[in-house]
């Protein structure tokens, strides 16, 4: 009898550890899966990765010949908006040698100056005023002190030398000014 049960215990035995291998089987084909499965997860992502970053390249390479076209534009439209002021300048140059008649040439002048003003501030060119305002260094650059007429002008701007400019409220000009003192 102990054969009988030592063939049942072996047989019992056999059919666990064919279970235990056909689940450690099924573990390891699973975990297999799993492995495959990240490995084909980061292909994947690596994947996209690259197409970003080269969508990225691309856009940032358009980007630049955006900005350098729009640059490029902008200042073509500046310049032809500018050939008329110099027609004008051109005209009066002519009309100054066929007349003896100053105040023509004067007036003329000045709108061929009104105009290119104009001109300016279409673009946010703007002239600075100064005389009479107080002295800020944001605006001004002191060329020198004079003596004040009175108190209530020292710290003021007397006198401009040179007009300063604004373009859209940055200052790309000081005026260059002579201040009380």
């Amino acid at each position: 009898m102990s054969e009988n049960k030592e063939k049942e215990i072996e047989e019992i035995l056999n059919e666990e550890t064919e279970i235990i291998s056909e689940e450690n089987n099924a573990e390891v084909e699973t975990e297999m899966s799993e492995v495959e499965q990240l490995k084909q997860q980061l292909e994947e992502a690596n994947k996209k990765y690259l197409f970003l970053s080269a969508d990225f390249d691309n856009f940032r390479k358009r980007t630049i010949i955006e900005k350098a076209e729009i640059i490029r534009h902008a200042t073509e439209k500046a310049m032809k908006d500018i050939l008329p002021v110099i027609d004008d300048f051109e005209r009066g140059l002519d009309a100054m040698l066929n007349t003896n008649d100053a105040t023509a040439v004067k007036e003329g002048m000045e709108l061929i100056y009104n105009k290119f003003v104009k001109y300016l501030e279409q673009y946010g060119v703007k002239a600075i005023d100064s005389n009479g305002a107080d002295f800020d260094t944001e605006y001004h650059e002191a060329i020198a002190m004079v003596p004040a007429p009175n108190e209530d002008q020292k710290g003021k701007v007397i006198d401009t030398v040179m007009k300063g400019y604004t373009l859209n409220e940055k200052v790309i000009r000081h005026s260059k000014v002579a201040v009380g003192q």
